[in-house]
């Protein structure tokens, strides 16, 4: 395996995916507390992934799944979770935490995978060129580094949320902070890609 291709994977993904800690960690302050929670936002996060990296497999090969004018049209998924968030964290407000964790039951895995495949979405466009150009075997070693670097990045949101500096603070605005994140994602999203003549 040559290792210059393995650092530039690492790096491209790295550099493309570095938000992605940030919601990785809410998720898990969202679900502390609750069982299968941290399973469920690893599946979430490969099978989110995992959408990224097909499409910009089958993209670099010539198929076109998602047509360009559709991908802003992602940040609606991200959109619609942050406000059933914020909706959620309204109507429980006035609930002890135990009694809203007990409700809530943490993030669902097909949340996590349609915020991570909407977040990555302009990651498609970064990818298909990289792995037009790296040919069959070297597209396969950025799939690889690319796939053992999300357990990377899960274990790193799940460090950062458990460390009790942080986890306190998204304890108390975790709930808040989710729904704003996922809000401004979406509407990032939209807005970047032009979307509805934004």
């Amino acid at each position: 395996m040559d290792l210059g291709i393995v650092g530039q994977a690492a790096g491209l993904f790295a550099v493309t995916n570095i938000d992605d800690i940030l919601i990785l960690s809410l998720f898990f302050a969202q679900g502390a507390g609750h069982r299968g929670a941290g399973r469920r936002i690893f599946v979430g996060q490969y099978l989110g992934f995992a959408a990224i990296l097909a499409v910009a497999i089958a993209a670099a090969f010539g198929a076109t799944f998602l047509p360009a004018a559709a991908a802003p049209y992602l940040g609606l998924l991200p959109l619609a979770l942050g406000f059933k968030a914020a909706w959620q964290a309204w109507k429980h407000r006035d609930e002890e935490e135990d009694e809203q964790q007990a409700t809530e039951g943490g993030p669902k895995a097909l949340e996590v995978a349609a915020v991570t495949f909407a977040n990555g979405g302009d990651n498609i466009g970064v990818y298909v060129p990289v792995f037009a150009s790296a040919g069959v075997s070297g597209m396969s070693v950025y799939a690889v580094v690319f796939l053992i670097l999300v357990a990377v990045w899960c274990f790193a949101g799940r460090f950062f949320a458990t460390r009790p500096i942080i986890a306190k603070a998204l304890s108390r605005w975790g709930h808040v902070l989710l729904p704003l994140v996922l809000i401004a994602i979406g509407l990032l999203i939209l807005i970047e890609g032009g979307a509805f003549g934004l």
